[in-house]
This record gives C-alpha cells, structure tokens and sequence, in this order.
C-alpha cells in the first residue's frame, strides 16, 4: 500500500502534464456548423429539427442566409449558429434527463407501494414505502426543473 500511493500521485501527475498534449495533437479543425436535434425559436425565427445552421466555410453546403422572419426549413447561414447549436443540446440533455428520472421515479412509486401494502402493521415498512413514495415526489420536481431549464436559458438570453 506504501507504495501505491506515490505511484498513484505520479500516474496523475504525468497525466495531467500529457492529456492536454495528446489533445492538441488529436484536434482536428472545428466545424463552423451542426444539425439541430430540436426545433429551436431565435429572434421570431423558427428553425426545425434536422437542419444544419453554421457559417459559409461549414462542411456541409449551407443553401441559404437565415431570414429574420417567418420558418426556415432548409439548412441556412447565420452568424448564431452557435447559439442554436447551444440551445438544441440543452433540449435533448434536458429530454434524457426528464425521462431518465420519470422512469426511476416510476420504479420508486412501485417499490414504495410493494413497501406499504406488504408492511402488514410493522411501523417501520411503513415509514421505508413513504420515504420512497416522497423520494419519487421529488424526483419529479427534479425532473420538471430539468424541463424548465431550456425555457429559461431562452428567456436569460432574450429569445
């Protein structure tokens, strides 16, 4: 054990000194553009799911300038692609958040419920089946939050 350690502090030290190193030379030019996971709404514009947003030099052939108003439905060029990049992977991080905990909370509930109905009398299976049923009540105002947090990142940023 004695001797672990110190190896185990060199391990990270070395680690922290290569990691960016490797890195660096791993990079490859970022893409000025990605497709959009969920529909975003920026400035009255609606952008759909599945198109790709970025600058003139993206990889992808971008068809036309972004309007200011009304829906756009094609792949465009605007200057806030990456802030709709920003905003579409908050949405689909938030979404596998939301559902993720609604199917723990849903597994609680039961085992909560299992808990109560067999508890037969005995204070303290009874008291073990509400803790899991008030776990499962927050565990979705977790998940509500979760929800909340795109709709409030757009209201932050004035959209």
């Amino acid at each position: 054990m004695k001797k672990f350690v110190p190896l185990l502090i060199l391990l990270i030290i070395l680690t922290g000194f290569l990691a960016p190193r490797l890195t660096i030379a791993a990079q490859e030019t970022i893409p000025a553009c990605c497709k959009l996971s969920r529909g975003i709404s920026l400035e009255e514009v609606d952008y759909k799911e599945g198109i790709w947003v970025g600058l003139d030099d993206c990889a992808v052939s971008l068809t036309q300038n972004c309007g200011t108003t009304g829906n756009q439905n094609s792949d465009c060029v605007t200057k806030k692609w990456g802030l709709l990049c920003l905003l579409s992977t908050i949405k689909v991080v938030t979404d596998w958040v939301f559902n993720f905990l609604m199917a723990f909370v849903g597994i609680m509930v039961i085992i909560g419920a299992f808990n109560l109905v067999t508890s037969a009398g005995d204070p303290q299976k009874t008291v073990k089946g509400r803790n899991f049923i008030l776990y499962a009540a927050i565990g979705i105002l977790v998940g509500l939050l979760a929800k909340a947090v795109s709709p409030l990142l757009e209201s932050l940023f004035g959209l």
